[in-house]
């Protein structure tokens, strides 16, 4: 296995439980990923608004709960800033999802591991 090597389990128990905390894990980095994109998708939605504005306008920005007056000039940089942290931070968790999916995948083919809508498609195949 690539990232995290799960222990070596003792049963079939442990195989199943150890593959469904993986998938777990797993969906725990879809929920993060798809927040993170939303927030992107927020912060490039206020820059396409902020550009075309004249920069000495006020606007409001919200800081720990508290909203802070600014003007454009002051708001716009740090909005960009962020969304670029997000770009990144994006992408390192499209990487994680990727190596957890080929964790998952390998763990599953390893122990074949067949999910119900799997022995159901082989069934209807009968």
């Amino acid at each position: 296995m690539s990232s995290t090597a799960a222990p070596e389990p003792k049963n079939e128990q442990e195989v199943i439980g150890i593959y469904r905390q993986m998938n777990s894990e797993l969906q725990g980095m879809v929920q993060s990923f798809t927040k993170f994109e939303m927030d992107r998708n927020e912060h490039r939605l206020v820059e396409e608004t902020l550009e075309p504005m004249d920069p000495d306008r006020r606007a409001f920005r919200l800081v720990g709960g508290v909203l802070v007056e600014r003007t454009i000039r002051e708001v716009l940089p740090t909005v960009t800033e962020n969304r670029k942290r997000l770009d990144d931070l994006i992408e390192q968790v499209k990487t994680q999802m990727e190596a957890k999916q080929k964790d998952v995948s390998e763990w599953k083919a390893k122990y074949n591991i067949k999910t119900q809508e799997e022995v159901d498609a082989e069934n209807k195949k009968r």
